[in-house]
């Protein structure tokens, strides 16, 4: 083998990979020659989205009326409001109370809350005041007081 003139050779092509089969071009190259070739093209293949569908999908689809999340009632809003001028309280001051945000006081005042019994119960604490039932406005009673009666 010290012949210059004599060093064997070997050219291989190298074997495509599977991202490389899938191209356009591959495809092509192989509908010309003859092979059968198979297409499928997937539905938000590739997309990393996560649809899933819940049972009540065909429910809602089905329904007519324009849904609504239930809101708290205008009259609670002004009670809350009253409570809190008792009170001399800020909205930030009872949200600070509360442990809630200032937006969620503000929205319970106007109306456009969505009803929480918690956050109800929380701000019943703080304002002394009775917001739910059928005693609402009346001064919160302190516990015990109620059972001896």
């Amino acid at each position: 083998m010290s012949d210059w003139d004599t060093v064997p050779i070997t050219l291989r092509k190298k074997v495509p990979k599977g991202s490389a089969l899938k191209s356009e071009k591959a495809i092509n190259t192989a509908r010309r020659q003859g092979v059968a070739v198979d297409t499928q093209v997937k539905w938000g293949g590739g997309a990393n989205k996560q649809h899933v569908t819940t049972k009540n999908t065909a429910k809602l689809d089905r329904e007519t009326e324009e849904l609504k999340h239930e809101t708290v009632p205008l009259d609670l809003g002004k009670l809350i409001q009253q409570g809190r001028a008792n009170k001399n309280l800020s909205q930030k001051d009872l949200a600070t109370k509360v442990n809630e945000k200032v937006q969620v006081i503000n929205d319970y005042e106007a109306g456009r809350g969505i009803p929480n019994q918690l956050v109800i119960g929380k701000i019943e604490k703080v304002l002394g005041m009775k917001l739910r039932g059928k005693d609402r406005g009346k001064p919160l009673e302190p516990r015990g007081s109620a059972a001896k009666h």
